[in-house]
């Protein structure tokens, strides 16, 4: 390899596939990873959040999450169940690499804003979250299934 050479060129000064390959597959898509993040970020929201908002509900309406020791115990039902969580984070990310195939969806941006942009967006929205489900006493994670024996 002589002084003049690049790492992406070959023997004889042109420019190898693989190289070629690898410039085009590494220059962004920050747009697309970004609404895919935003997308991921909707669908664990949902995940989390009960299927009915007990901040909606009047005191005396309908069912409610227990808030104290004694009241009867509501299994905790998801607003988007597992399987339809992992099948639309499934799709999203296929549909983000079709998008890769285009041209037109790799517009140029300084993608460090797009991170500090996410990040802010994630913790704000997740603290939400956590309050929410603080405040109104409901954890959307079990440690297994607990049986009659393991009670006494």
């Amino acid at each position: 390899m002589s002084e003049g050479d690049s790492v992406g060129e070959s023997i004889h000064g042109k420019s190898s596939v693989v190289a070629a390959f690898f410039t085009r597959v590494g220059q962004g898509w920050y747009i697309v990873t970004y609404a895919l993040g935003i997308y991921h970020l909707n669908l664990f929201i949902a995940f989390l959040s009960p299927k009915v908002d007990p901040s909606l509900l009047e005191e005396d309406d309908g069912p409610s999450l227990p808030t104290k020791q004694n009241e009867e115990f509501r299994p905790f039902i998801r607003r988007l169940p597992e399987f339809k969580f992992w099948h639309s984070a499934t799709k999203g990310i296929v549909i983000a690499m079709i998008c890769t195939f285009f041209e037109a969806f790799n517009v140029p941006v300084f993608w460090p804003i797009l991170v500090m942009y996410f990040i802010m967006l994630f913790c704000i929205t997740m603290k939400r979250q956590i309050k929410h489900m603080i405040k109104y006493r409901y954890l959307p994670f079990t440690h297994g299934k607990r049986t009659y024996r393991e009670e006494t």
